[in-house]
């Protein structure tokens, strides 16, 4: 059998341990990234200390981004995206935007998934206040080893509020689904705040907390037995200003009862949305998307890692909210599928 060539899109988790694990079993890889670097969001948003390794995302994610370039069997694009794709399993052609034409056997989408834009809940406050920030910009504030501090005047918070699910399960917005990730992701950036400033009162206002699967004890019961986070069940309603400090309004839907508390920072968790270009990438690859927006997945028990057009494969975030572990392992799983359908007879690929 000749050797294969695949293409993968993008560079993310799911991206790099895809063109990592083609090119070690032998295959030829052309790696799309449509930044100016690879890494994907922990390396482009500046992601600090990932759950649940507490490894700094640049030297986790960037050992695989160094991997991947150092690796002669994946060649590498980057500004530049998909422009056209045709042909079939085991015989693509595929144009780029920096006017490169590439031949190749099977496809890869590892086309990850958007951050929330909180400025869709103006009510509370994101883009108003300049002391309503996102999870995101913490982790700035960490990776970039300034510290937590409010942007509006660099004091050191006495008082943090982190709000859960902002942008997720709110049929209001238009966001049905659990963004999988955040309730963990906020709890560990709340012992990271009382690490750090361990005078600092925080406080975690959510709707349930799901910190799925392993991650309940040494996220949820650690946050609040070691690090004193205190949980508050809430509906917030609205995060205004009293001309000093943030105040938070809602329910404590525990005692029913209305809340009005300052803060000097609220931070909203944002949850993940689909790709902003996944409607494109659809047309582009002729695949089809579910009814959220993210890239359709193949029947799992048949065909893992597997689109609706045979020869076109996905991994990672784009087909939902997901973890990064979990995006690195479905990249390798995604990898593994493309050699065994470039295996198959062709009839049988295509079912």
């Amino acid at each position: 059998m000749s050797e294969s060539r695949v293409l993968v899109v993008g560079s993310g988790p799911a991206g790099l341990s895809a063109a990592h694990a083609l090119a070690a079993a032998g295959s030829r890889v052309t790696l799309v990234e449509k930044a100016d670097r690879l890494g994907g969001a922990p390396i482009l948003s500046g992601y600090a200390r990932l759950v649940p390794s507490h490894e700094w995302a640049r030297d986790a994610i960037g050992g695989m981004v160094a991997r991947v370039e150092g690796n002669q069997r994946i060649d590498i694009h980057r500004s530049a995206v998909v422009e056209n794709f045709e042909g079939s399993l085991g015989n693509f052609r595929a144009k780029l935007s920096n006017g490169q034409v590439i031949g190749a056997d099977a496809a890869v989408l590892c086309t990850g998934f958007t951050h929330f834009d909180s400025v869709s809940k103006p009510e509370w406050g994101f883009g108003i206040y300049p002391d309503v920030v996102t999870t995101v910009q913490v982790e700035q504030m960490f990776s970039s080893g300034a510290g937590v501090r409010c942007p509006s005047d660099g004091r050191v918070p006495d008082r943090v509020a982190i709000l859960l699910c902002v942008g997720s399960r709110d049929r209001q917005i238009g966001r049905e689904w659990c963004s999988k990730i955040c309730c963990t992701v906020s709890a560990n950036i709340a012992m990271e705040i009382r690490e750090a400033l361990p005078k600092s009162s925080v406080y975690i206002y959510y709707m349930d907390v799901r910190t799925f699967g392993l991650y309940e004890g040494p996220y949820y019961w650690e946050s609040q037995e070691e690090h004193r986070v205190k949980y508050i069940k809430a509906r917030i309603a609205e995060v205004a200003s009293d001309g000093k400090r943030l105040i938070l309004k809602g329910e404590d839907t525990l005692v029913k009862r209305p809340i009005t508390i300052p803060f000097d920072m609220v931070v909203q968790a944002v949850g993940m949305d689909p790709n902003v270009d996944n409607v494109h990438i659809a047309s582009v690859f002729g695949i089809q998307l579910d009814k959220y927006g993210y890239v359709r997945k193949a029947p799992v028990y048949s065909a893992a890692g597997g689109t609706s057009r045979p020869g076109v494969f996905v991994a990672g975030a784009a087909t939902g909210p997901e973890t990064i572990d979990d995006s690195i392992a479905q990249g390798q799983s995604a990898a593994i599928a493309v050699l065994a359908a470039m295996r198959m007879p062709v009839q049988e690929a295509a079912e």
